[in-house]
């Protein structure tokens, strides 16, 4: 899972240079500990801008070579340059994420990871994720991305329908989608397969079509995203006709009934795992853990003993690279207000079938627990979620109506 990147940072100045003390000064929040830290890596070229995509990616001219040196040079610029505001602590998990980061040679992964390793200490059996579309695959290079160090692989398949692939603006085909997924296979012990529904013009046996050869590959772990219209993409633009609601909602049916009969558990909203593979890098952010991101556009989110604070880096890839390796990457270096936290923490941790400790809450945000209390009888008094003395977790109802449970928390 990447972050959307949708800022407009990229017309102001850099934030202002501010030294570890500054973060470290007397503020509001108590915190008793830190939570989790994980690493995201943006790498933010594509073969082409699919019309539904609001992240950060840009297309890459075929006939020009990537930057792929000086935006390694302008990662590890940012990289040291973060560190202070993270000394000391163990990272749990990698992300590379764009993009499309399999654009980049296994060598060039090779170069990042080893210049991350020699700058951060990674946990023992740290999860290292790297992106992939089919469309860049070619025979092995799966495996020389594992040969560098990655350890999961996501493979942006989408559909297999060719039909649904062209409307999505995919620049890979079913034949390819197999291929890449068989190749995974071979050289990961684990990965994921991004499956999307409710696609212009798809029918239910259509998804059904593509569930089935989806789970027919026997992924450890699939993330199933319905597609939405966002706004400053192309689709928003000229808007394609997808199912209505309803329909949409027994496609959601249909692939939570089969991936459970395939020994997929929906731990998460959009995610399911077989036991053990679920993603530790996309459960940190749901979980209100920390995460520092490098690359164009990307976002951190940080805490310290009497705050927190969400960063954003340049998002033009070319301005981002000037002003990285000038020790100035941050666009944006914003402390999150007290009354925006329990929102903030809700919204991710309500997303999980397993919801959360209420002891979590106070220590990663450095609330009471009154804070959270009356939105919290609120959503009993509705049947949306459910608890005991150290546990919230949402209820069906709260998993179907997902955006009603985490609104009374605004």
């Amino acid at each position: 899972m990447s972050i959307p990147i949708v800022s407009a940072a990229d017309e102001a100045q850099p934030a202002p240079q501010r030294d570890i003390q500054h973060y470290m000064r007397p503020g509001l929040l108590q915190l008793s500990s830190l939570p989790p830290l994980s690493l995201y890596v943006h790498i933010p070229w594509c073969l082409r801008k699919c019309p539904y995509c609001d992240f950060n990616s840009h297309a890459h001219q075929g006939g020009e070579a990537l930057p792929e040196q000086r935006y390694l040079d302008a990662l590890c610029a940012d990289l040291e340059a973060a560190l202070p505001l993270v000394w000391g602590r163990q990272v749990h998990s990698v992300f590379i994420g764009g993009g499309t980061p399999s654009l980049f040679a296994p060598a060039s992964i090779d170069r990042l990871l080893a210049d991350i390793r020699a700058r951060l200490p990674l946990a023992a059996g740290c999860e290292v994720t790297l992106e992939a579309n089919p469309g860049t695959f070619e025979k092995d290079r799966f495996r020389a991305f594992r040969a560098a160090g990655v350890t999961r692989l996501s493979v942006g398949v989408q559909s297999f329908n060719d039909r649904h692939l062209q409307a999505l603006g995919r620049v890979h085909d079913r034949a390819q989608a197999i291929a890449a997924v068989e190749e995974a296979q071979q050289a990961f012990e684990t990965f994921n397969l991004d499956l999307m529904y409710a696609l212009p013009g798809q029918t239910l046996p259509e998804l059904d079509a593509d569930l089935r050869t989806a789970l027919a590959l026997a992924p450890p772990h699939l993330s199933v995203y319905h597609l939405t219209i966002e706004p400053n993409t192309w689709f928003a633009k000229h808007p394609p006709t997808v199912p209505p609601d309803d329909e949409a909602y027994a496609m959601l049916d249909h692939i939570t009934e089969h991936t459970a009969q395939a020994g997929l558990e929906r731990y998460e909203v959009s995610a399911y795992a077989r036991s053990s593979h679920q993603c530790q890098h996309n459960t940190n952010y749901w979980e209100f853990g920390d995460y520092l991101g490098i690359g164009a556009g990307a976002h951190s989110k940080l805490s310290f003993a009497h705050r927190v604070v969400r960063q954003v880096r340049f998002r033009d890839p070319q301005r981002y690279m000037d002003q990285a390796l000038a020790g100035q990457a941050l666009a944006q270096d914003n402390e999150v207000r007290r009354g925006d936290l329990p929102f903030e923490f809700m919204l991710n941790a309500l997303r999980l079938r397993s919801g959360f400790a209420l002891q979590d809450f106070v220590e990663r945000t450095g609330l009471a627990l009154t804070a959270i209390e009356a939105p919290l009888q609120e959503a009993e008094r509705k049947g949306l979620v459910q608890r005991d003395l150290g546990r919230v977790k949402p209820t069906p109802r709260g998993f179907d109506f997902l955006s009603d449970l985490q609104e009374l928390f605004l």
